[in-house]
């Protein structure tokens, strides 16, 4: 059973800065894309960033480039999302997600989820 469990949301200020972790278990995240989408409440699931296979690449949203920084530990069967400059409009439930696919963007392509961290940023 693959399962997927996300730590590391809470409560931050404006400005602030958030670290995100997803461990994975029940298949071996280096075969797999990873990545992270977030969704705040009455609308859709909206990417953040995602990471290749073997880290070659990465590819972020508009709203978070320069901000955000995807990384992975295949070792530890693991992918993390720094998370930095946080607005308010930062606030949502964040998940990470795992793909088969070579570049992760849409919601679409991720086979699982994890069960979401609370992200809250205050103004």
């Amino acid at each position: 059973q693959v399962q997927l469990v996300e730590l590391g949301g809470g409560l931050v200020q404006n400005g602030g800065s958030l670290r995100l972790s997803c461990t994975v278990s029940g298949l071996s995240a280096s075969n797999y894309a990873l990545g992270w989408f977030r969704q705040a409440p009455e609308k859709e699931h909206e990417f953040i960033a995602s990471i290749s296979r073997g880290s070659r690449n990465t590819d972020y949203a508009d709203s978070v480039r320069g901000r955000f920084t995807i990384s992975r530990d295949d070792a530890r069967n693991a992918v993390f999302l720094q998370m930095s400059s946080l607005k308010p409009e930062d606030t949502a439930n964040y998940y990470c997600a795992v793909s088969p696919v070579f570049f992760l963007r849409f919601p679409a392509q991720a086979d699982y989820w994890g069960q979401g961290t609370q992200v809250t940023v205050a103004s």
